[in-house]
């Protein structure tokens, strides 16, 4: 049975404290979700909020969820690299604070049809935005063992990436692999026997490593920070939550670079370029979540903080 749209929002109380600048402000969550986070920005505050997802599913729920504060809220379903896009239809030309929440919500991972999950018996799929034509199907069944050894190793960060590949590509030639369950076995037949119990379940950085492909999750960090930033006002604040290194490399990154000023070269007797830094970065070290929420939201345990102000 397919999971209602609901979700604990991760790192709750640090989000409102970093994002919060102004109680009448106008905010916006790129990756509303279940709007957990979404929900408690209104209630914080007395002023308005975009929310904005791929995902339908996601945005009825948040409809249903958010529908107590009226006007106050606007939701639209598109990418969050589009943010700019967004706001120039609604008329905005800036904003006080922007969330971007880049986990899979829990609703996604147990909802059976949609296809995310190794524990659910579930046609191969993984899409967030079901307009989208790639699935994972496509990818288990139609890339080469090159095309998924890169996946696997690139996006999964798996070491095992050959073997499993291997196994795949020597599997399907008997016939297509349907089903999340059919995936998963595979892959753990596909490891060393030493590794086929460990802690971690042996096909967690595969159906990772699908579900970023599918869903080009990379590609839209880098460009989603920039035009966030481009639409904060003065003091506006970014906040990013990520949930694996592969993400957290990209935030950090971006955020070093807008963070820069000057790049001349040190050899010149002065600055050429010109360039001015557009953000200070405010979390030295990215913020975790705490040991106890933790133990109430284990998969918490990996999310990673960021904020950036606007200068």
């Amino acid at each position: 049975m397919d999971a209602e749209f609901a979700h604990e929002p991760v790192m709750l109380k640090e989000v409102l404290a970093w994002l919060v600048v102004n109680p009448l402000g106008l905010y916006v969550d790129g990756t509303v979700g279940g709007a957990g986070h979404a929900q408690a920005i209104l209630e914080k505050t007395r002023g308005r909020l975009i929310g904005i997802d791929r995902d339908a599913d996601a945005l009825a729920a948040s409809e249903a969820r958010l529908a107590q504060f009226g006007s106050r809220k606007h939701l639209v379903k598109s990418n969050f690299a589009d943010l700019s896009v967004v706001l120039a239809s609604l008329d905005v030309d800036d904003v006080d604070g922007i969330l971007l929440d880049l986990g899979v919500s829990s609703p996604q991972l147990e909802t059976a049809s949609r296809g995310f999950s190794f524990n659910r018996a579930a046609p191969l799929d993984m899409r967030m935005d079901r307009d989208l034509t790639l699935t994972a199907f496509d990818v288990v069944n139609g890339f080469s063992q090159e095309e998924l050894e890169d996946v696997i190793r690139s996006y999964g960060e798996e070491k095992m990436a050959s073997r499993i590949a291997k196994a795949i590509v020597r599997r399907r030639q008997a016939g297509p692999i349907e089903t999340t369950v059919e995936l998963a076995d595979l892959i753990v037949q596909a490891m060393p026997p030493a590794m086929r119990h460990q802690k971690i379940h042996p096909a967690t950085r595969t159906f990772q490593a699908l579900r970023v492909a599918v869903n080009q999750e990379l590609d839209w960090i880098e460009p989603g920070i920039r035009s966030a930033v481009d639409v904060l006002k003065k003091g506006g604040r970014l906040c990013v939550i990520s949930f694996h290194s592969l993400e957290d490399r990209l935030v950090k990154n971006t955020f070093r670079d807008l963070s820069t000023p000057c790049v001349c070269p040190k050899s010149l007797p002065y600055c050429v370029c010109h360039r001015k830094a557009s953000i200070a970065v405010l979390t030295r070290k990215a913020v975790t979540p705490s040991a106890e929420e933790i133990h109430r939201n284990p998969r918490a345990r990996s999310a990673k903080l960021r904020v950036a102000e606007r200068i």
